[in-house]
C-alpha cells in the first residue's frame, strides 16, 4: 500500500529533490526523483520539478510508492558450491554476481542461481533472501555462508552479532602502508553528502577492521583483513578513512588506475561453528585469476 506524507517548510532551502532524499533517507535520491518524474509529489498542490528551489511555506505532498514486488526465481547458473549439507551451504561467490535480487537486479543473482542448485533454504529473509545470512559487495568475490532451515539461519547469524564467525579478506589497497598491522576502530553511517555512500562520521555504528600486511609494492599494499563487526561497505569505508583506498573501487577508490571490475577485494576465509554438530568449521578460496593476474602485473612494475 502506498504511503503519503506532508512537509511544511520552514527555514528550509535547496533543492527539491535533495530536501526529500535527506527527510526521507530511507529512500534513495533517484528513487525520490523517480517520484518526481511520476507526479507523486506536489509543491502548493502544483506537480514541481526535481531542481524546484524550495521556499519557506511551501507545502510538500509526496506519494511513495511501494516498489513492485520481487519473486526470486530459480536459475540454472553456474556457481561454486564449497561445502553442503543438511543445514549450512558455502558459496564462493564470482566477482559481478550480486547476492539478492533487487530493483534494476531481478535475475541473475546469487539467490536465483540457490534456489536452482539447492532449492531448500531458510524462510526468514523472506521470498527475495532466502538462506542469505550475511552478504558481501556485487564486485567483491569469496566465500558466503548460506542457512537452508531457519534453525541454521538463527544460529549462524547469532555467531556474526556475537562476533564468534571469523571473515577474512584479502584486499590490494592504494599507497605503501608501513606499519606491519594495525586495527581501524571508527563508527560508520551512511554518508549525508551522498545517500549511496557511507563514511565514518560521529553517531555511526560501531564499526572495527583489524589489517596485516601481506606484500608491499612500489605504488600499493597486498592487506590481510578481519572484521568485528559487519558494516555495510566496511572494509571500504575503513580504508578510505586512514588514506589507502582500495584498489579498482568504483565508489570509494581513486580514478580507475588497474585492469579490472570493481574493487580488488575477496573473501579469502571463513569460520564458524557448525549450527547442529557444533563443530567449528573453516573454510579457504584462493584469489580469483584476474586477482593474481593484476598483482603479477603490480609486481612486475
Amino acid at each position: 500500500m502506498d504511503k503519503t506524507k506532508t512537509f511544511h517548510i520552514s527555514n528550509e532551502t535547496g533543492r527539491l529533490d535533495k530536501f526529500l532524499s535527506d527527510e526521507l533517507n530511507e529512500h534513495s535520491r533517484s528513487q525520490v526523483q523517480s517520484w518526481i518524474k511520476e507526479g507523486l509529489v506536489t509543491v502548493n498542490d502544483e506537480e514541481a520539478k526535481a531542481n524546484y528551489k524550495i521556499q519557506n511555506g511551501d507545502i510538500i505532498h509526496v506519494t511513495m510508492k511501494e516498489p513492485e514486488e520481487i519473486d526470486a526465481q530459480p536459475e540454472d547458473i553456474a556457481i561454486d558450491i564449497v561445502y553442503e549439507d543438511a543445514d549450512v551451504v558455502v558459496v564462493n561467490k564470482a566477482s559481478g554476481m550480486v547476492v539478492h535480487p533487487s530493483i534494476g537486479h531481478a535475475s541473475g543473482t546469487l539467490v536465483n542461481a540457490l534456489l536452482y542448485h539447492v532449492k531448500d533454504l531458510s524462510g526468514i529473509n523472506g521470498k527475495i533472501r532466502p538462506g542469505i545470512v550475511h552478504r558481501i559487495d556485487k564486485d567483491t568475490s569469496g566465500l558466503l555462508m548460506v542457512a537452508k532451515n531457519d534453525l541454521a539461519h538463527e544460529k549462524l547469524a547469532e555467531q556474526l552479532q556475537e562476533k564468534t564467525a571469523k571473515r577474512e579478506y584479502i584486499a590490494l589497497v592504494h599507497g605503501v602502508i608501513e606499519n606491519d598491522k594495525g586495527t581501524i576502530d571508527a563508527p560508520i553511517g551512511r554518508d549525508p553528502k551522498n545517500r549511496k555512500k557511507f563514511t565514518v562520521i560521529q553517531g555511526g555504528k560501531e564499526s572495527v577492521t583489524h589489517f596485516e600486511v601481506i606484500e608491499r609494492f612500489s605504488e600499493y599494499t597486498l592487506l590481510r583483513l578481519n572484521l568485528e563487526t559487519g558494516r555495510t561497505h566496511q572494509i571500504r569505508v575503513h580504508l578510505e578513512y586512514i588514506g589507502h583506498r582500495m584498489a579498482g573501487d568504483p565508489l570509494y577508490g581513486p580514478r580507475k588506475t588497474l585492469e579490472g571490475e570493481g574493487q580488488f577485494l575477496h573473501a579469502a576465509s571463513l569460520s564458524f561453528v557448525h549450527p547442529r554438530t557444533g563443530e567449528q568449521l573453516t573454510f579457504t578460496a584462493p584469489l580469483p585469476d584476474d586477482f593474481n593476474e593484476t598483482l603479477d602485473w603490480v609486481r612486475r612494475r
